[in-house]
């Protein structure tokens, strides 16, 4: 059934109100497929029989669960492993040094979904910084949907999502099997934490971040909210911190970042706020 327009723009705004994101008319198509879910658990015969009862209780919890289920939440393990690379090999001995006095790393993996990317950044501390084993390791993940923050907490996935970028020596070392699904080990768990966090409308961190991970979100919004977005991460990374968006993002606005080009990979140097 084609939804009716009306619909269709009730929906999309609420979608910008409750997560920033912006659906583009060519991608209508996506709020039948990706509420359907919904639809059964709330027992909606349609997507307009639904929109209704959004309209007769504005800013309810509804609303969340129909932000939520929309939200893309694309991720893996080791996901554009470039990045990886440039951290493991340069930037993090870099960092370690300079750090030495405070032994403290903060790490903060910005709409994280279902967890891969903080349990990666874990992994590779474990694997290639043994020195690290004393110090203080915080690697935060942070995600609007508080379903898939419940599933990164869970720290279990399929064999599917396994396969997903993690190479089996990992996998054997660092996950533990749990009947037909895999489970993060304890000792890669312990550094990792997990909280609901709205990008578009939460205030910068109250702790400076060392290194933070805002891949592959940016594309979804405004250029407004890009703008709002990514003046939060400038307040929450330390001065000679270290920001990566996704490979196929560029930064909309230069005046208060450095590019630094790496083989294969660009990350970015906050610059001091004017």
């Amino acid at each position: 059934m084609t939804l009716a327009a009306r619909d269709v723009e009730y929906l999309r705004a609420l979608l910008a109100r409750n997560s920033g994101n912006r659906l583009e008319p060519s991608h209508d198509y996506l709020f039948e497929s990706r509420l359907q879910h919904l639809l059964r658990d709330r027992g909606f015969p349609s997507v307009g029989d639904l929109v209704a009862a959004l309209r007769r209780a504005q800013g309810s919890a509804l609303e969340r669960c129909v932000a939520e289920a929309m939200t893309i939440n694309e991720t893996s393990f080791f996901r554009e492993p470039a990045a990886f690379d440039l951290l493991r090999d340069s930037l993090l001995p870099d960092l370690i040094e300079r750090r030495r006095q405070r032994r403290t790393l903060r790490f903060w993996s910005a709409a994280c979904s279902s967890g891969q990317e903080a349990y990666s950044l874990a992994m590779l501390l474990r694997e290639n910084f043994p020195q690290l084993a004393a110090w203080s390791i915080d690697i935060l993940g942070t995600d609007v949907s508080a379903g898939m923050v419940a599933r990164a907490e869970a720290g279990r996935y399929s064999r599917a999502e396994i396969r997903r970028g993690l190479p089996v020596p990992l996998q054997l070392r660092h996950m533990t099997r749990a009947g037909d699904e895999w489970e993060v080990a304890p000792a890669i768990g312990s550094l990792c934490r997990f909280q609901p966090r709205n990008l578009c409308t939460s205030p910068p961190l109250p702790q400076l971040r060392d290194v933070i991970f805002l891949r592959n979100v940016l594309l979804y919004f405004p250029p407004a909210t890009r703008s709002h977005v990514l003046l939060t991460m400038h307040r929450s990374l330390a001065p000679d911190g270290i920001l990566f968006l996704g490979a196929s993002e560029q930064m909309p606005d230069q005046s208060h970042w450095k590019a630094v080009m790496a083989p294969k990979t660009v990350w970015y140097r906050p610059l001091p706020a004017r």
